[in-house]
């Protein structure tokens, strides 16, 4: 496994990469529990199907386990494999929860104190992900220009997005109230001021925000990020200035909030502009 590990970080993949895949081949050699001399795409085409039906694992899921053997057989171990024999799951495109303006005012508002409360506000205002927002320093955020500088976002790739006043407002009390003596500089330090929050920590005080706000929907921190992109379309920004802060890799990813977006406001049906005479219609 520590070959397979050395192959991940010379590629450059995030450290989640990392965890997950070597988690992943763990657990499908244990599955297998036979020499990895004698392993063949047959044994990757069994273990995904014991995930698909006894696991009943979603297929966003087996699809990444899916890779992880691929990149454990294709790289590690350097061997061409038939891959046609381990096809990837089709995922429904479903979309994504939406939260209105003022919900996302309740959540943030029933967060218990001031640091939640800047976290949950930065995330929805500048339209973080989870690991950038908690990977945030105390130098990304640039009150002069209003802008948040995000290092090493998804694909670790740099970028710039927005600042948002109100956030601004909230972490400077934030930032009076706690003082954050991170040695490393994090906006939001871990306990005792080790290393940064960890995600889990966001997760769970936006489900307890979002409980006390009586919300009847499955949402998430990354919900916030949602909500940014598809506000910031239905109040008129063009797609390229959402994608470019999002950190999205192409144009296609961010149309999904063409989907989203509520664009009926002010359009009027072609059927109100025609001439019916009603009085004629029969009962």
């Amino acid at each position: 496994m520590q070959l397979l590990r050395t192959d991940i970080q010379m590629r450059g993949f995030s450290k989640n990469t990392l965890r997950v895949y070597t988690a992943y081949t763990e657990a499908f050699l244990k599955f297998c529990n036979r020499p990895v001399e004698q392993l063949d795409e047959m044994d990757a085409r069994r273990f995904l199907w014991h995930l698909t039906k006894e696991k009943k694992r979603k297929p966003s899921t087996v699809n990444l386990y899916n890779a992880a053997i691929r990149f454990f057989f294709g790289v590690t171990l350097n061997r061409t494999m038939n891959y046609l024999q381990m096809p990837r799951m089709k995922k429904a495109k479903t979309l994504p929860v939406i939260l209105s303006r003022a919900e996302i005012g309740t959540i943030i508002n029933n967060c218990d104190n001031i640091k939640h409360k800047a976290l949950l506000f930065t995330a929805y205002g500048s339209g973080l992900r989870v690991s950038e927002l908690v990977n945030l320093k105390v130098n990304d955020i640039d009150s002069k220009s209003m802008r948040v500088f995000v290092s090493g976002g998804k694909g670790q790739k740099d970028r710039y997005t927005i600042l948002s006043e109100n956030a601004l407002r909230v972490l400077r009390d934030y930032w009076r109230r706690y003082r954050p003596k991170s040695p490393d500089g994090y906006l939001f330090p871990g306990s005792k001021n080790i290393g940064h929050l960890d995600g889990k920590t966001v997760w769970c005080l936006m489900k307890e925000a979002a409980e006390k706000s009586n919300l009847d929907k499955s949402i998430s921190p990354h919900t916030l990020r949602h909500c940014f992109a598809t506000h910031l379309l239905e109040d008129g920004y063009s797609l390229l200035q959402i994608k470019e802060m999002l950190g999205h890799s192409s144009i296609q990813s961010t149309t999904i909030y063409l989907h989203l977006a509520d664009t009926t406001v002010g359009v009027i049906s072609p059927a109100d502009k025609m001439s019916v005479n009603f009085e004629k219609c029969p009962l």
